[in-house]
């Protein structure tokens, strides 16, 4: 096993320990998994991707070692509109 520690922000903002794939498997090059290309069965066209993990890793394997605290609410950004800075929104009226 080859632990590493991450962060992740979902379901909350914690700390984890996870396990990583063998940088020298012969089997996937050290990313963990294959990826398979398929198409469509009557035009041939690419219709996507599979995802086969490897067996040098194992994806579910996480440990929460810190939840980290959040924002306060006070100091949280709500967005309006879509330029934050504007008080009504957008404008025709030019700066000056």
């Amino acid at each position: 096993m080859r632990l590493r520690i991450q962060r992740t922000a979902l379901p909350r903002n914690a700390l984890i320990l996870t396990d990583t794939p063998r940088p020298d498997c012969p089997d996937c090059d050290g990313w963990g998994g294959i990826e398979h290309d398929y198409g469509d069965y009557d035009t041939g066209e690419y219709a996507g991707t599979n995802w086969e993990p490897c067996t040098c890793w194992h994806e579910s394997r996480r440990w929460l070692l810190l939840p980290l605290p959040g924002l306060p609410r006070w100091l949280r950004r709500r967005r309006r509109d879509a330029d934050p800075w504007a008080p009504g929104g957008y404008s025709d009226e030019p700066p000056f």
